[in-house]
């Protein structure tokens, strides 16, 4: 004799998740996930907040990412609100980024994220050296 169990038909809310999010909230919630999550958003931010502020920088200190993706990115998250662009007139011409506090904030609102992540035993990508050509 054999006893199974099955599980509620409805699971029970988690009364710490918001569940009485509307629509437009509910729209808000997605396009700032897919903002945050877009590939190298995350990396771009960092290298911000880790004091990289020209271009060169950015693009040694985030590997994998291409020049025109670097730029790309840049041109969106100033768009966002997210990055400043401050040109220095020069010879020749200086351009620098920096965050702006909404920048920050989001890095500050995705480190929680990197602790569920580890709690979670989520699988980080291992470096391994690129071979020599």
């Amino acid at each position: 004799m054999s006893t199974a169990t099955t599980a509620p038909p409805h699971p029970t809310p988690d009364p710490a998740l918001p569940h009485a999010i509307n629509e437009a909230e509910c729209r808000l919630f997605r396009e700032a996930a897919e903002l945050a999550g877009r590939k190298w958003t995350a990396a771009v931010l960092l290298a911000l907040a880790r004091g990289a502020q020209r271009f060169s920088e950015l693009a040694s200190g985030i590997d994998g990412i291409s020049d025109r993706l670097l730029a790309a990115r840049l041109r969106e998250l100033e768009a966002q609100g997210l990055v400043t662009r401050t040109v220095i007139p020069s010879t020749p011409v200086q351009i620098r980024y920096g965050l702006t506090s909404s920048g920050a904030e989001l890095i500050r609102i995705l480190h929680p994220l990197v602790q569920w992540a580890r709690r979670s035993g989520a699988a980080v990508p291992s470096e391994t050296p690129s071979p020599a050509g």
